[in-house]
This record gives structure tokens, C-alpha cells and sequence, in this order.
């Protein structure tokens, strides 16, 4: 059976051999009718996705050629021509983007984030057609591991996740659903310094960048971390680590782990141990 692969360079792969595809622009053609499979994508849409708001007079020619030589490849009842175009006819198992989201449907994250190989259409970034759909294909990706990483959060693995998650971070610094993650981490970790850190590095970043605050539900973990709110533990319990919170920032200052949390957290730290 003929498994199709998407997440990563465009591949087509028979009993455990690559199929050799040809150039960019028929690989383009097989993918967009991926993108659709089992739908009719027009020749007119092909042809604009394909070259533009300008496609060369040679368009329709060249479209067809691609087509009869991934139908050559591919099989007569697999790549169909039906008007007013053509459709790819495969079973949703077939392609990697399918199972992916019936990975994630199933909770089977990590099985459903080791299907991909690197970028989506990785080896078609520069077709014009390519940049919105390998936006939003990596928006799957990244939806698909900030949910594998609270579901890691609540099993205990905080200490392991603060690497990834501050590559992440880097990565995607807007993206507030990873800043929470953490500052969750880092908290449950026994390191609360640093989780008021990140939420202040959190803060700087969004304001400067799009001249907004942190969103209500990240100002409410930056308080509960403040209070070490019992409910930020997957037991309840109070943080393990017990170190009195204004010196646990004067022991991380001199550390020369961070640079200094603002004056107001120390302040309300201190507040919080006479009540």
C-alpha cells in the first residue's frame, strides 16, 4: 500500500521504497492534491497555487504533464481526473497528516508528534503556495506539543521539561501557553525565583513586541506563585522545597542564576510571611 508523507519533505513510499517524484513543481501538484485527497481540485485553483496571479502560457500544458507522470507513478485509480480537475483518491491511514490527527484525537501525542521528519513541506517552502500551508500545519505541531507537555506536567516530569521547555520558549517567545508551562515547571522544580523571572521575562517580551500585558490567566499563575498557592502541586501539598521565599531570591541573585526579579516581588514575598 502506498503511504504518503507530508510532515516533513513531500514522500511517497511503496512496501518500504521511495518513490522518486520528480521536480519541485510536480511535487507541488501531489501535494496540494494531498492537502485535498479525496476532494476535486480544479485546474483553475492548481494553476493559481501553482504560478500565481500570472501563470506562464504554458501553465495548463504543464500542469496536465505533471499530472500524467505522478499518475504513471502512483496508479490510474489513485490520481483520477475528474472535472473540473483531478482528486487523489487514498484512504485517510495512507497519509501521515491524517494519522497524525487521529494521534492526537486519541491523546497519543508523542506517537503523533514522531511522525514528523522535520518543517512540513520542507522541500517545498519556496513554492508560492507554500508559506500559509506550512504555517499552519507547524500551528498543528505546536498545538500537539504544548498539549503533550501539560499532560507531562501533571505526571510529575516538571524537572526534565525545563530544557525543552525554554528552547521553546526561544523559539516561540509569544506563544504565552509555553511561557506558563515554565513557570509551572520551574515551580514545581523548587525554583521559584526563577518562575517569577520568567513571568517578568514574559511580561517584557509582550509589551515591548505587541505594546500588550500578559494575559489574565499568566498574571493569575504569577500571583499563585507569589502565594505559593497549594493548588499549583499535583498533590496539593505546599512546594517541596521549603526555603523562605525572599531568601530563596537572595540565594538565586547570588548564585548569579538570573538577574534580579523586580522589587515589587521581593516586597510582596516578604509580605506574604507575616500574614
Amino acid at each position: 500500500m502506498l503511504e504518503f508523507r507530508i510532515l516533513g519533505p513531500v514522500e511517497v513510499w511503496d512496501d518500504g521504497r521511495q518513490l522518486q517524484l520528480g521536480g519541485p513543481k510536480q511535487r507541488a501538484v501531489l501535494a496540494l492534491l494531498l492537502l485535498d485527497a479525496g476532494r476535486v481540485v480544479s485546474t483553475d485553483r492548481l494553476i493559481d497555487l501553482l504560478w500565481g496571479e500570472q501563470p506562464p502560457p504554458t501553465a495548463a500544458t504543464s500542469l496536465q504533464n505533471f499530472v500524467s507522470q505522478l499518475r504513471k507513478l502512483l496508479g490510474a485509480d489513485v490520481l483520477v481526473t475528474k472535472p473540473p480537475g483531478y482528486r487523489l483518491d487514498i484512504e485517510p491511514e495512507q497519509l501521515d497528516l491524517e494519522r497524525f490527527r487521529r494521534l492526537v484525537q486519541a491523546a497519543k501525542f508523542r506517537e503523533a508528534l514522531a511522525l514528523w521528519r522535520g518543517p512540513a513541506l520542507a522541500d517545498l517552502a519556496f513554492e508560492p503556495f507554500a508559506q500559509n500551508e506550512i504555517a499552519r500545519l507547524e500551528e498543528l505541531r505546536l498545538a500537539a506539543l504544548e498539549r503533550r507537555i501539560e499532560a507531562d506536567l501533571e505526571t510529575g516530569r516538571h524537572a526534565e521539561l525545563i530544557g525543552e521547555i525554554e528552547v521553546l520558549v526561544r523559539e516561540h517567545p509569544l506563544r504565552e501557553k509555553l511561557r506558563r508551562f515554565l513557570m509551572l515547571a520551574l515551580y514545581r522544580a523548587g525554583r521559584q525565583a526563577e518562575a517569577l523571572q520568567a513571568y517578568h521575562d514574559a511580561r517584557r517580551v509582550l509589551v515591548d513586541e505587541l505594546g500588550i500585558e500578559p494575559s489574565a490567566g499568566l498574571q493569575q499563575l504569577h500571583g499563585a506563585i507569589l502565594r505559593q498557592d497549594p493548588e499549583l502541586e499535583l498533590d496539593g501539598s505546599v512546594p517541596q522545597r521549603t526555603l523562605d521565599p525572599v531568601a530563596e531570591v537572595v540565594e538565586t541573585m547570588l548564585a548569579g542564576r538570573l538577574v534580579p526579579v523586580l522589587g515589587a516581588d521581593v516586597a510582596e514575598l516578604a509580605a506574604h510571611l507575616s500574614e
